[in-house]
C-alpha cells in the first residue's frame, strides 16, 4: 500500500485537521487493527445506529464508555480476583481492551446496555434545524408585502393631516 504525506495539508489549512487525521487512519492496514473484542455496527433506522460488542465475562463495572472530540472509546478492564480454581483450559478472554470509533458530525450517543454478554451502544444522528430540508412558500404578487415607496389611501390621509 502506498503512503501519502499529508503534512502540507496541515500547514496550509485551518480547521481541517480532523479530515487529515481521518485520511491518516486510512493508511493503516486492517491487519494492524485489534481484533478483540469482535463487534458489529448496524443501521437500525435512517438516523439510528447500534454498535454491539461481544464482551463476555465483563460486568458493567468493568466497562467504561467515553465520547470525546468525535471519538467513541470503549474500554474494558477485568478486575483481578482471587482465583481458587486451576484451569485446564482457559479459552474465555478476559484481557483488557480499548476500541475506538470515529463518529461523524452530529452523531450523539443515546445510551448503552449490557445484556447476554453483548454491550450495545446506541447512536443517533441529530441534524440541526439549519441543515434539515424545509419547504419555502411561494407568494404571488398580490400577496407580496408593499414596499415603503408605495402609497395607499390610508397613507394619503395621514400625509394630508400632517400638512
Amino acid at each position: 500500500m502506498r503512503h501519502f504525506d499529508l503534512t502540507p495539508l496541515y500547514r496550509s489549512t485551518v480547521g481541517f485537521d480532523r479530515l487529515g487525521s481521518l485520511l491518516d487512519t486510512l493508511n493503516t492496514y486492517e491487519g494492524d487493527a485489534p481484533a478483540y473484542p469482535p463487534y458489529n455496527i448496524e443501521r437500525v433506522s435512517e438516523n439510528d445506529y447500534r454498535i454491539s460488542m461481544a464482551v463476555a465475562g465483563f460486568s458493567d463495572a468493568d466497562l467504561e464508555i467515553e465520547v470525546k472530540e468525535h471519538t467513541l472509546s470503549v474500554r474494558g478492564e477485568k478486575r483481578v480476583e482471587q482465583e481458587n480454581s486451576t484451569y485446564l483450559h482457559r479459552g474465555i478472554a478476559a484481557r483488557s481492551f480499548e476500541r475506538r470509533f470515529q463518529l461523524a458530525d452530529h452523531v450523539v450517543v443515546k445510551g448503552a446496555s449490557l445484556e447476554n454478554g453483548l454491550l450495545h451502544v446506541d447512536l443517533e444522528r441529530v441534524l440541526p434545524e439549519a441543515m434539515k430540508p424545509r419547504t419555502i412558500e411561494i407568494t404571488t404578487k398580490s400577496d407580496a408585502p408593499k414596499s415603503i415607496g408605495d402609497k395607499t389611501a390610508d397613507d394619503k390621509t395621514i400625509d394630508s393631516e400632517a400638512a
